[in-house]
C-alpha cells in the first residue's frame, strides 16, 4: 500500500514512522500488562505496586497468560482505523479472475527471478538477517534471564525500554532512508547489531568486556548492577537498529521491484521473512544444548548477520 499513499521521496519516512508507531503500541500494551495485570509471584504486586486486576493469580501466572486474549482484542481495535479510513483502489477483476491471472503471473515471476540477480540476492539476504533478528528478539530476554536471573517484571521492563529505543530508531531510520538510501540504512543497522551481539557475549554477572565488576545483589532495585546496565545499553542499540533494518527493507524492495508486480514481490519478501524463521531458534537451541553455553548459542547470530551483509553487498 505504501507507494499509493505518499510520493516516492517520502517512502522511507512513511515506512520508518509506521514501524515507530507500531513500537508505541507495543510500549502501551506492555505498560498495561506489567502495570495492572502481571504480578511478581514473590510480592503479588504489579510493576506499579497494584494487586492484579480481575483477581488474576500471580502464582499460576494468570497475568502472563492473559496477554493472549488481550493481544487479540488490541489487534482488532487498532486495525479498524486502517480499514475505515485508508483509501484503496477499486478491484480490476473479479475474485475468480484475479486468482487465475495472479497464479499465471506468479509462475512467470518465479521463472524470471533467477535472472533478477539483485532482487534474488536481496530476498535471500532478507531471509537470513530477518531470521537472525527474530531470533535475537526472541532470545534476548531468555539470555538475560539465564545470565542475570531476571523475572517477568524485569524482562518486561527491559522490553519496554527496548521498544522506546526502537521507536526513536525507526523514526530516525526513516528520515535517513530518504536521504541516504535504504541499502545504506540496512547495512548500517546490521553493523550496529553485529557490534551489539559481540559485545553482549562479553557481558555476564561479573564481567563487562572482560573487565571484572561487582555482581548483582539479590533483591536490589531494577538493573542495579553495572553488568545489567551494560546489557540494557546494548539491548537499546539492538532495539534502535532493529526497526530501521525492517522498515528500510520494505522501501528497498519498493525501489527495486517492477511497479506492475510490486505486490507479488512483497509476497515473496514476506515469504522469505517467514519460511526459515525456525532455523535461527533451532540452531541456537542445538548449539546451546551441545555446548551447555548460552553464549555459544547466541554466537550463531553473528554468522547470520555477517552472511546477510555479504549478500547485501551484491544488491544494486
Amino acid at each position: 500500500m505504501m507507494p499509493t499513499l505518499v510520493p516516492p521521496n517520502r517512502i522511507g519516512r512513511l515506512s520508518g514512522t509506521g514501524w515507530a508507531v507500531g513500537y508505541v503500541g507495543g510500549i502501551l500494551s506492555l505498560v498495561l500488562v506489567l502495570g495492572f495485570l502481571a504480578a511478581s509471584p514473590q510480592s503479588g504486586h504489579t510493576l506499579f505496586g497494584f494487586t492484579p486486576l480481575f483477581g488474576l493469580d500471580p502464582l499460576t501466572h494468570q497475568g502472563d497468560r492473559i496477554t493472549g486474549p488481550l493481544t487479540a482484542i488490541w489487534f482488532v481495535v487498532f486495525a479498524l482505523p486502517m480499514f475505515v479510513f485508508t483509501p484503496d483502489y477499486p478491484a480490476k477483476r473479479s475474485i475468480r479472475e484475479g486468482l487465475r491471472e495472479g497464479m499465471v503471473e506468479l509462475k512467470q515471476t518465479l521463472r524470471e527471478l533467477p535472472k533478477q540477480k539483485s532482487i534474488a540476492a536481496f530476498l535471500l539476504a532478507n531471509m537470513i538477517y530477518t531470521d537472525a533478528l527474530v531470533s535475537l528478539f526472541a532470545f534476548g530476554g531468555i539470555y538475560a534471564a539465564g545470565t542475570f536471573g531476571w523475572n517477568t517484571i524485569q524482562i518486561g521492563t527491559f522490553g519496554i525500554i527496548l521498544a522506546i529505543a526502537g521507536t526513536f530508531g525507526a523514526w530516525l531510520g526513516g528520515k535517513l532512508d530518504d536521504r541516504l538510501g535504504p541499502k545504506r540504512v540496512i547495512a548500517g543497522s546490521m553493523l550496529v547489531l553485529l557490534f551489539a551481539i559481540i559485545a553482549i557475549l562479553t557481558v555476564d554477572k561479573e564481567r563487562i568486556l572482560f573487565v571484572r565488576v561487582a555482581p548483582p545483589v539479590p533483591n536490589a532495585p531494577l538493573f542495579d548492577s553495572a553488568a545489567e546496565r551494560a546489557y540494557l545499553v546494548l539491548g537499546c542499540l539492538i532495539g534502535m537498529a532493529g526497526g530501521p533494518l525492517q522498515a528500510a527493507s520494505r522501501t528497498l524492495l519498493i525501489r527495486m521491484a517492477p511497479r506492475d508486480r510490486i505486490t507479488q514481490y512483497f509476497g515473496l519478501f514476506a515469504l522469505t521473512g517467514k519460511i526459515t524463521s525456525f532455523v535461527g531458534p533451532l540452531l541456537i537451541g542445538i548449539v546451546t544444548a551441545v555446548t551447555m553455553s548460552q553464549k555459544a548459542g547466541m554466537a550463531v547470530l553473528v554468522l547470520f548477520f555477517a552472511a546477510g551483509l555479504a549478500l547485501l553487498a551484491r544488491v544494486r
